[in-house]
Formats: structure tokens, sequence, C-alpha cells
């Protein structure tokens, strides 16, 4: 990816990017796309069956981000106005109607603190962060992805669809304070409980991490009725949780969830950038 300011710079950024883009994926073809900053990463769950029905399923924040990598989650967004919920949840369903998509997926934006959002993708797949989505509109997507590619229809409608509450989910990754990846076996796991919390891993003691593979230990997600609440129980829950054996970052998520830009509910893509000096 290269950031272009001007007409200026267009032609040496394309030539950049296609000749690392054909030597990495055999493929130089680019795109452009418009340039927001600061933006909110904003992303809408959708589900569709075969007989043309299209439902969207509330929207996710995920603008905490290390290298473009999603650290942490919540739905809905404390970013977008009811205004701007509705048109970015239309246009997610105009758009997998149009494809005739079928299945789960998510259309991502990116949105400006103006108001605007501009398309930037769309995951034709179940994605990491889905469990917030399941636990503030009680649908499980796991389900409903085998039951529509199975040829099920949906038995509900968008006016069915409601969102209660509010979900964060905290990515546990095996990494060191000073972001270094990290290997061992667990030698101890203990997991939070109570039912506005779960974690989804496949962790167990005695378990090896080896490193090899992505980083991604598992999934703390909470719930509760209002995102004041549902901070206060996520840094609970957090403080409860040890694996010993390899290092992993709780730490650096509670500090997320300090964090008084965070708190606020209007923070952007850079604010590791703000806590760490990120890029």
């Amino acid at each position: 990816m290269r950031k272009v300011t001007g007409p200026e710079g267009v032609a040496s950024a394309f030539l950049a990017a296609s000749s690392e883009a054909q030597a990495a994926f055999g493929d130089g073809g680019c795109y452009m796309e418009r340039f927001i900053h600061p933006a909110h990463h904003v992303e809408v769950q959708v589900l569709a069956d075969a007989r043309g029905n299209v439902v969207s399923l509330g929207e996710r924040e995920c603008s905490v981000q290390r290298h473009n990598q999603k650290l942490l989650e919540e739905s809905p967004s404390p970013s977008v106005t009811p205004e701007v919920r509705e048109c970015m949840h239309a246009a997610a369903r105009d758009l997998a109607r149009a494809v005739g998509y079928v299945g789960v997926g998510t259309i991502e934006y990116l949105y400006s603190d103006d108001g605007t959002f501009a398309f930037m993708e769309m995951n034709t797949r179940l994605q990491v962060e889905h469990p917030v989505t399941e636990m503030v509109t009680g649908v499980d997507l796991v389900k409903w992805q085998l039951r529509v590619a199975s040829g099920v229809e949906l038995p509900f409608s968008q006016d069915d669809v409601r969102v209660d509450g509010h979900a964060i989910e905290c990515r546990i990754n095996a990494e060191t304070p000073e972001f270094l990846p990290s290997c061992g076996t667990v030698s101890m796991l203990h997991v939070p409980g109570g039912p506005w919390v779960r974690f989804d891993t496949a962790l167990f003691q005695g378990a090896s991490v080896p490193p090899y593979y992505d980083s991604m230990l598992g999934k703390l997600v909470i719930s509760s009725p209002s995102r004041e609440e549902a901070i206060r129980k996520m840094r609970s829950a957090l403080g409860e949780l040890v694996i010993e054996g390899v290092a992993e970052n709780s730490e650096l998520q509670l500090d997320i969830l300090s964090n008084p830009e965070f708190v606020s509910g209007v923070y952007h893509t850079d604010l590791m950038e703000h806590l760490y000096g990120d890029e």
C-alpha cells in the first residue's frame, strides 16, 4: 500500500506497489481507494441465503489495530450515528444482493468523523470477531453459515433483527510486552467464568504454542447492557485470565481499555500509535 497526497505521486507509487505485488503474489494489478484520516474501521455483518434473502446483523468497531491487524473489537460501534448506521447497513445488504452472495460475510468500511464512509473490502467468510455479533444479536453465525450453505431459507427478516446491549472482544495473542512473538508450553490455564463471559480457544494446560502459526491464543468476549459496564467486566475478566508458560498480551488489552481515548468511544485506527508510538 502507498499513500498518495497529490497527482504527482501517483506514477511512482503505482510502480512501487505493482512491483511488490508482482514479486509477492505473481499479480501486479493495483487499484486506488480513498484515503481517510483519521479513520474508523467499521464493518457490517451480513447473512444471505440462496433465495435472495439478506439481513445485516449489526456492525463492529475494529479500529484498535497494530500493523493493520485487529486487537480489540466491539459491537455496536460507539462512533456511528443512527443515520450513518442505517446507510451503512443498507449499502451492505445491497452489495451482497448485487453479487448474489450466499453465506455469512462482512462488508468493511473506513468511516470519517464527518459522517462519510467508503467501501474498503468484503470478507467472504466468517471472521475472528463474529462472537461480538452473536452476543448482541443472539444469532449463531456458525450454525447459520452451515444452514444457508445447505439450502435452508432464513426464517427471519431484517425487521426481526435486534441488537441488544454491548459486546467487546479482546484477542489474546502470544507476544511479549515488546510486541515480539512468544512460544512455549502452557503450564497453567485459568479462564474467567460467568454468563456474560466467553473464551473461544483451543488452549489447555500442557498445550504447546509453536512459532509457526498465527499468534492468537483465544478470544475473550464480554457482553453487558451498556458499553461502560462491558468495559468494566472485560477489565475484570482480563485480570482473572491466567496463561502461564507463554507470554501473552492481556496487560496490553488492559492498557487499551483504560485509555481515555478508547473509553470516550471516539478513537481511530491510529489509537495504538498514540499509546505506544506504533506505526
